[in-house]
């Protein structure tokens, strides 16, 4: 099967130069090189069409300043801490930690997810409170543990604005994907979501081993494949191409604390949904450790571990979860499957060189 990926480097090349412009692209710098590279992205193999939404289509120029906006840390109050600070290029998007740290150095309350196949997903967030990515890329600028010393949303949304606005650049770029420079926080959100959506990961060995490939996967992995989708059950909650169904769950981490975080049900108010989680994308798990909502599980043996054991227990388990009893060598399997989710898609984002932002 072909691989699905942006247009070839070496193609572009050729474009070039035959339009007698070469020497355009060596001096046009980090930024117009993105514009010129950034098309709608196809994705690798083994993900379906990106869903763009009517509300939000994809265009170059919303993508371009996303990708701006996404480095930079004027979109706090204080100057410090971009979205870039918690999603790390160089982990996936993920943070290293268990939960990030934000303006003045305050501690977040949730692991930093991983970005990357987020245009796959509807709702966001751990327990699900945000209806749309567009609505959850402003969200951290209203929260006073992550990019803000404002009392208020709307407040911390307005300063914002403002200090983008203030920013002649800026303003050029929003009149490019928006049609005026007119700077609120809805096209904030748009562009940062436009430019999210293009993060994407696919062309795993998995996938590969699935197109007609026997040597993508090891031994090892695919017997680790064989218990994921069999005795193991980590698709019940872990399906589709982007390995999560996204139906919140509670699976028992952390529910044995005296404080422990209550999850959706603090968004719905429905008792039964006490701990209940989002179950996380398996694409590029390697990469995006510590694991779970609370980032308390270090390593993906670990991860392995949890649910070999059956979860942790509480009165909202979920009932798919049960002991596994697998062995040793079962769960070194298992893991060595995990590692097999890591493809490519997301590599070509990375922060603009300085001289190039607005």
């Amino acid at each position: 099967m072909r691989q699905h990926t942006f247009p070839l480097e070496k193609s572009r090349r050729r474009w070039v130069w035959t339009a007698g412009v070469g020497v355009v692209l060596l001096l046009a710098g980090q930024g117009l090189a993105w514009r010129w590279k950034l098309e709608a992205p196809r994705p690798p193999m083994g993900l379906p069409k990106i869903p763009w939404p009517e509300h939000n289509p994809f265009s170059r120029e919303k993508a371009h300043l996303g990708r701006l906006l996404f480095f930079d840390k004027r979109l706090s109050s204080d100057g410090t801490i971009a979205c870039a600070g918690c999603h790390d290029p160089a982990r996936a998007f993920s943070d290293r930690v268990a939960v990030s740290e934000g303006i003045h150095k305050r501690k977040g309350r949730r692991n930093a997810s991983t970005l990357v196949n987020r245009a796959y997903s509807e709702e966001q967030f751990w327990d699900a409170r945000s209806p749309s990515l567009d609505e959850q890329a402003i969200a951290p600028i209203a929260n006073p543990d992550e990019m803000t010393t404002a009392a208020t949303a709307e407040e911390a949304h307005r300063t914002c604005v403002e200090r983008l606005a203030a920013v002649p650049g800026y303003r050029t770029l929003f009149r490019r994907a928006f049609g005026d420079d007119n700077v609120t926080a809805e096209r904030v959100g748009k562009a940062l979501a436009t430019f999210e959506r293009t993060l994407l990961s696919g062309n795993s060995p998995y996938d590969r081993y699935q197109a007609g490939n026997m040597a993508a996967l090891s031994p090892a992995q695919v017997r680790g494949k064989e218990l994921f989708f069999g005795r193991a059950n980590c698709f019940a909650c872990h399906s589709g191409p982007n390995f999560t169904d996204e139906i919140p769950a509670n699976t028992g981490v952390g529910q044995a604390r005296p404080q422990a975080d209550r999850g959706r049900v603090e968004i719905t108010h429905q008792e039964w949904e006490t701990g209940f989680f989002k179950p996380p994308s398996l694409r590029e798990v390697a990469l995006t450790g510590p694991y779970m909502h609370d980032g308390s599980v270090k390593t993906l043996n670990d991860a392995v571990e949890h649910y070999n054991k059956g979860g942790g227990k509480n009165p909202y388990l979920d009932e798919r979860l049960s002991k596994l009893h697998l062995t040793a060598a079962e769960k070194q399997d298992l893991v060595e499957f995990l590692r097999a989710l890591s493809g490519e898609g997301w590599q070509h984002a990375q922060a603009p060189a300085p001289e190039t932002m607005p």
